[in-house]
Formats: C-alpha cells, structure tokens, sequence
C-alpha cells in the first residue's frame, strides 16, 4: 500500500545536527544585534566601516530566512499545496542570496562614488574616561572584537550544512565569511585615514563590497536553478549530487528490470522525482514489485523523501 500523503521526518543523527543549527541560528541573530549595537556606537564618517555595519544589518537575513523556513518545511501537504511546504528552505536560500547581491551592490556603487569625488572622510576624537581618545581606536577594537564570532560561527556552520545538505545554511555561513573578511578590510581602512591615506577607506570598502557581489552572484544563480529545478547539487553549489546516479543502479540491480532512467528535483532538504523502469515481459505481480522497489529506494538515501516508480514499454535517452 502506498500513503499518498506522507509526513518528512530527519533521521535521528541528521535531526540532532538540524537542532544545533537552529542553535546556531539563534546564537547568530543574538550576537548580530549587539554588534550592530557597538558598531552605531563607533560609527564615525568611515566608509568602510559603515560597510561593515550595514552588512550586520543584512547578516540577519539568511538566520531568520533558515528559522522561518524551519517552522515550515515540516508541514504535511493539503489540498492547496499537494507537495508540502518543503521549498519554503529554497525560498529561504533565494533570499539570503539576495540579501548578499544587494549588500554587495550598494556598498560597491556606494564606495566608487566617494573614491571618483575625492571625499575625504573625518575621523575625529572622543572622550573617554576624561581623556580625548581619536575614534579611530575604538572603531578597530570593536571590528577586531566582533570579527571573533563570525569566524566561530561560520565555521561551525560550513560542517553543518554540509551534513544536512543545507544551502541557506551555506549561504548564512559564507555572509559570515564576508562579515570577518570586511571587519579586516575595514580595520585597514581606518587605519589608512589616520595615516593619511583618504583613499585607503573607500578602496577598502570597495574591495569588501566587490567580494560580496561574487558571493550573492553565485549563491543567487544556484537559488534561481533549484527554483527552476535543475540537476540537484550538494550545499556548495558546486559539481552534482550523486543520488539520481545511485538510485539508477539501484534499480538495475532488480532481476526483472532490463532499463531505468530518474528524475529528481531538490525541495529544500529532500529529494523528489521520478523512477522509470521497463520491466521484462514476463514479469508477474508488477504492482507489488513497483512498490517494493520504491521503498528500496527511499531507504538507499534519507534525503530521498517522494519517488514515483513507474513501468514503462521503453526508455529513450536524448
């Protein structure tokens, strides 16, 4: 018998590493909040530094982009969405991808701007403890301090995501890549207004900007192809899942198939598509062998969550 409706649940290992990236996530958007917090607080005229704190601001994005798409992706198909909710975490992963293309392209023309004008930004003196401090100091020990746990957490989340086959995950793990990567850049250029060097601020805001873009280019393309439902791929993005490959041979391996070709899609964690077979001729009981083969196949990868297998008189391959 097959359930037309069927409920995804994490096997118990994957579903222990899906609760520490919750975790995680939590963790991120506590520790983004008072970063962006220090950082108003030093602000100054420094571009770079305003680059690096607008892109706290958008480093909340992909956490609660993966928190939201969470409370989702487990809910069980109804009568208007018949496949479940599962692309919620696709739609979560387009827009962390977005939020980095724009973090990236505003800075960047932002940046250009200042450096084709000449503005020279001023960096001026604060009192602290009753002695005038130049501002420049506090500003390169709060990007140095805060730089600390984005290098933690994006390390943490690299290994997770790609346990879980996560790409918001990935994307939320690569802006925090960005984030360190821009603390350093901005602490160059504060350092480069205090020697003197106008330029040093925006050219570093430029440099830090121009990484971004790459990155949310790249993570937005992947989102747009799964969206469209291209090949699957693992959570960098880069090269082809395995499974469609593994599930073909599985099925050859059956005694009464002469052929088998697969189709699957990525819907945010699972797996979905189709198996066709072509039985041989004299095959008997080839409902009761149809589902017996679709069980095989589902238990052969625990991302694998909706196949149809289906016989068919011949297969022809493009």
């Amino acid at each position: 018998m097959t359930r037309i409706y069927d409920h995804y649940e994490l096997p118990e290992e994957k579903e222990r590493l899906h609760l520490r990236a919750v975790r995680l996530e939590w963790a991120t958007i506590a520790v983004f909040v008072v970063t962006i917090a220090l950082m108003a607080v030093t602000l100054g005229q420094s571009q770079a530094m305003k680059a690096a704190w607008t892109e706290d601001f958008l480093s909340l994005v992909p956490p609660i982009a993966f928190l939201v798409a969470d409370r989702l992706r487990d809910r069980g198909p109804n009568e208007r969405f018949p496949y479940g909710y599962h692309r919620s975490v696709a739609i979560g992963f387009l827009a962390a991808a977005l939020a980095l293309l724009a973090l990236g392209g505003y800075i960047l023309a932002d940046s250009l701007t200042r450096l084709v004008t000449g503005e020279r930004p001023p960096i001026g003196l604060v009192e602290i403890a009753g002695w005038q401090v130049w501002l420049g100091w506090p500003m390169i020990a709060v990007l140095a301090v805060t730089a600390v746990p984005a290098v933690v957490l994006g390390r943490m989340k690299i290994r997770l995501a790609r346990e879980l086959r996560d790409k918001v995950l990935y994307a939320d793990a690569e802006m925090n890549r960005a984030d360190w990567m821009t603390s350093g850049a901005a602490i160059l250029g504060v350092l480069g207004i205090g020697a003197g060097l106008w330029w040093a601020d925006a050219v570093a805001a430029a440099v830090i900007s121009a990484d971004i873009v790459r990155d949310g280019l790249r993570t937005t393309r992947t989102a747009v192809t799964n969206l469209m439902d291209s090949r699957p791929t693992p959570a960098t993005g880069h090269g082809t899942d395995p499974v469609p490959e593994k599930l073909v041979g599985i099925a050859r391996t059956e005694p009464w198939v002469l052929d088998a070709w697969v189709r699957l899609r990525e819907e945010g964690h699972v797996l979905v598509g189709e198996v066709l077979v072509v039985p041989r001729p004299d095959t008997e009981g080839i409902t009761g062998r149809l589902e017996r083969l679709g069980a095989r196949l589902r238990e052969s990868d625990w991302r694998v969550h909706d196949i149809v297998v289906a016989p068919v008189a011949r297969i022809e391959r493009q």
